[in-house]
This record gives structure tokens, C-alpha cells and sequence, in this order.
């Protein structure tokens, strides 16, 4: 049997393993690269194998850096099943059109810069998949339910448990036969913070041959979830009350969107708030609340108790979802008062570049990053401190403040990572560290050697290793 790093090794995005046996060869997780010059790249090239020979997909969470490939995939010949969770197919109908609308745009105007530039050739650039292909994909799902084994190939049987990082998210534990041996291989996924609202904490998990486990904050803490609260208190108020400016919040649609509001809505409840307008700027983010919704039974009691007084109280916080266009060009002439919830959640595309050009030049205004931002994206560059970035081929001064809201991650930190990992009744024979930059891995191996007493590898992209 062997195992091969396709992506997010070395790296946090373009998830996605490739498993071989005598028997069977199958996919976990198809992700996008993202952020950094060499995306675009390394997504055209993602597949080191022949599509059609896949047969099938195991699938832990709806994020696009786990999944953005799979339209890809098909097209290019793959035609098996892809198995995931019932939460993740109905995010990923949403979620994958998305991506390739926004792809499709993207070709199109840069071929109409490279036209203006007299630069056209035969060769354009096109999207990595169409919406057509995106959506004639969807027809490859199938649904699993947490805790029930299912056997995509004779020789596989998997489980998939709550990884409370998103809706719908998983850890896969996997049984593979490979001749007379069988092995147990488990995935991660993303696995979530502990006691963080919306969705449950991740499940534990006993025993395996073979872990493959995330670390995109391996090498540090989150701030405790009362700090946490208590500086978005100061973030909001000091700017909307005090300073007369606007909140920019690039927020993932899926997952940090639902749990931003949340949080509103419970600071607002306990009276910590004062007067504001909050609109969500994400005809996706209001299609994934709708799905969170449909989705109650996987909330955790905080978040069910919270809808409870939202759906009761008339003393609510008004939430404004903004779907047309031109409602969105409108929030731009806002000058105060505004909390505007936007995606991506990277601010590398989609309606957030438009709220950052109009606020960012103003130091009344506060821009909030409440997630991981990967290298290369824009939003890393002003977590970095940028003084100067470039949105739309403008040159955009960096006046207003930035906040980084740390303990609001979806992901484990280290702390989180080591208690899950320590609920294993023994030491895998192979621990490999996954989806998290080189010095994160690197610091989350060290922390496993010294406090686990186990030996973990941090692989490289596109090894490939005998188990």
C-alpha cells in the first residue's frame, strides 16, 4: 500500500492524498492551492495521475482548499463516487458553483487586460473548471452519516466522526486491506477548537496505524474565547462609537460567517453593543446560514440557545443579508456605523476587495481578520503590516487599523491538537503532519516528541510513502 502527498504538505491549502493497494486507488480530500504566485500553477498541475484510474473520493469538509479540485477531477475523467457527509454536499452545491463563477470572471478579465494590452494570443487564460462543469459534478455525491460504516470497495471500510471545525466537517478513519495485511489510516481533516460556538468538538478518536494530522496553528495558542470576546467588544465599539468609522470583516461565507453572527447576537443579547448596522455582503453566506439552519441537530447547546432568544426577542440585532450587486455598491457609500461581513476570507476575491479599497485608506475604520490567511494572499500582507497593497491594479494606502482576533480560529491550536491526539491509547506506527506551514509542522512534531513521546514526519509535496 502506499501513500502520496499530493497537497497540503509543507503548505495549508490544496488538501488531498492519493492511496494505492493492489486492489483499489482512491482520493481524501481534492483541494485548491491558494494564495502566492504559484497557485494558479500548481492547480493545473495537481494531477500526477490519470483521473479515470480513481475510484472514488473520500471527502472531510466543504472548504475549498479541500474540495476546490473536484469539479477538476471529473472533468478530466474521473466518474466515481465521492463520499462525505449530507451538511458538506449541501455547503459544496453552493460552495463549488461559487468557485467557478468567481474563476470564470477572473479568465474574463484578464483577457480583457491582456487585450487592452495588445497581448491576446490564441492561447487565453480559462478557468480551472465552468459552473456547467461544477454543477454536472454535484451528481457524483454521495451522502454518509456520521458513526455508520460504509464500504466504498470491498477491500475499504470507513467511518467518518465530527471534527467540529465546520458543518458537516470529518475525521475519516479508514480500514484498508492490502493483500493479507489491513491497515487503519485516519485523517484528520480540519479539526476545530474545543468549546467554541456553533458546532460540537471533535470527536475522539482511539487508535491507528497510520494518522495523518493538520497543524495550521501547531505552533501556538489561541487566546482564551472571554479575551477573544472582550477584544471584538473594543474592536466594534471603539470603532463605530468612537472613531465614527466602519468595520471590514473578511469572513469565510461557510463556518466563520455563521459564528461571527453568533457571537453578535450574543454579545448584543448581554447588552455589550451598542447601536450598529451589520450586513453580510455574501449571497453565499446567506445560502450557508439557511444550511446551518436546516442543520440544527449538529449545533452544539450555545448556538441552539442563542437562535432560541434571536427567534423570540424584539429587541433583536438587525442583520442585513445583501445579495444583488448593486446593494452591494451601495454599503461603499457608508461612511460610519457599518459592520460589513464579507467574503473571501483571504480577501484574495469576491465583494471584499471592493469594501477594503473604499475603507482601508480611512483610519476611522477598523479592517477585523478573524482566520488563518494563507502566504501570498492579500490578507496575510496586511496582517504583515502593509502600508501599501494593491486591489484592482490600484495602489491602496493601508490607513485603517487591523485587528487580528486570533482566538476566533475554526482550527485547533496547539494546545487543542495535543489533546486530541492525546486520547490515542497508543503510538501510530506513522504520524505525519499535515496542512500547516513548515515552522507550524515542524513545531507541532517537536511538541508530540517531547509531551507524547511519539516520532512524527512532516512530508514533503509529492512524496510517496510505503505503509
Amino acid at each position: 500500500m502506499q501513500l502520496t502527498f499530493l497537497g497540503a504538505a509543507g503548505e495549508v491549502t490544496g488538501s488531498s492524498y492519493l492511496i494505492e493497494t493492489p486492489h483499489t486507488r482512491f482520493l481524501v480530500d481534492c483541494g485548491m492551492f491558494q494564495g502566492g504566485r504559484e497557485a494558479d500553477r500548481k492547480n493545473r498541475t495537481a494531477f500526477n495521475f490519470d483521473p479515470e484510474t480513481i475510484d472514488f473520493v473520500l471527502l472531510t469538509h466543504a472548504h475549498i482548499d479541500h474540495s476546490g479540485l473536484l469539479p477538476r477531477l471529473s472533468a478530466w475523467g474521473f466518474r466515481g463516487p465521492v463520499y462525505t457527509t449530507q451538511a458538506t454536499i449541501d455547503l459544496l452545491k453552493v460552495m463549488l458553483k461559487d468557485s467557478a463563477y468567481i474563476q470564470e470572471k477572473e479568465s474574463e478579465w484578464q483577457n480583457k487586460a491582456l487585450r487592452r494590452k495588445h497581448q491576446s494570443s490564441a492561447r487565453e487564460n480559462a478557468p480551472l473548471y465552468t459552473v456547467a462543469q461544477a454543477e454536472a459534478f454535484l451528481k457524483q455525491l454521495r451522502s454518509v452519516n456520521y458513526d455508520t460504516e460504509i464500504s466504498p470497495h470491498p477491500s475499504v471500510h470507513c467511518q467518518f466522526r465530527d471534527a467540529g471545525h465546520i458543518l458537516g466537517s470529518a475525521i475519516i478513519e479508514i480500514r484498508v486491506a492490502s493483500g493479507a495485511k489491513q491497515k487503519k489510516l485516519v485523517f484528520s481533516g480540519d479539526l476545530g477548537q474545543p468549546n467554541h460556538p456553533i458546532v460540537r468538538d471533535p470527536t475522539p478518536i482511539r487508535e491507528a496505524d497510520i494518522l495523518l494530522v493538520e497543524s495550521t496553528y501547531g505552533n501556538r495558542l489561541h487566546r482564551s474565547m472571554n479575551e477573544t470576546l472582550d477584544e471584538l467588544e473594543h474592536a466594534i465599539n471603539d470603532t463605530l462609537h468612537r472613531k465614527g468609522g466602519n468595520i471590514i470583516v473578511p469572513a469565510f461565507a461557510v463556518g466563520r460567517t455563521q459564528e461571527l453572527l453568533f457571537l453578535l447576537v450574543d454579545l448584543h443579547r448581554q447588552g455589550k453593543l451598542g447601536k450598529m448596522d451589520v450586513y453580510v455582503d455574501s449571497p453565499m453566506a446567506l445560502a450557508a446560514t439557511d444550511i446551518t439552519l436546516k442543520h440544527g441537530h449538529l449545533l452544539d447547546k450555545e448556538a441552539t440557545e442563542a437562535l432560541q432568544w434571536f427567534n423570540s426577542s424584539g429587541n433583536k440585532l438587525k442583520i442585513n443579508f445583501v445579495q444583488d450587486v448593486e446593494d452591494s455598491i451601495t454599503l461603499n457609500a457608508i461612511q460610519q456605523g457599518a459592520l460589513i461581513i464579507s467574503a473571501s476570507g483571504m480577501c484574495d476575491a469576491g465583494r471584499i476587495k471592493y469594501h477594503l479599497k473604499y475603507n482601508l485608506p480611512r483610519p476611522e475604520c477598523t479592517i477585523l481578520i478573524t482566520g488563518f490567511q494563507a502566504a501570498g494572499t492579500l490578507g496575510r500582507r496586511l496582517v504583515d503590516g502593509a502600508k501599501r497593497v494593491r486591489i484592482f491594479g490600484q495602489e491602496i494606502p493601508v490607513r485603517a487599523a487591523i485587528y487580528t482576533i486570533g482566538g476566533l480560529s475554526a482550527h485547533a491550536d496547539q494546545a487543542g491538537l495535543l489533546n486530541w491526539l492525546g486520547n490515542f491509547t497508543h503510538a501510530p506506527e506513522k504520524t505525519f503532519i499535515v496542512h500547516g506551514e513548515p515552522s507550524n509542522a515542524a513545531a507541532l512534531a517537536e511538541a508530540i516528541a517531547q509531551k507524547l513521546e511519539w516520532q512524527a514526519t512532516v512530508p514533503e509535496r509529492l512524496t510517496t510513502v510505503t505503509l
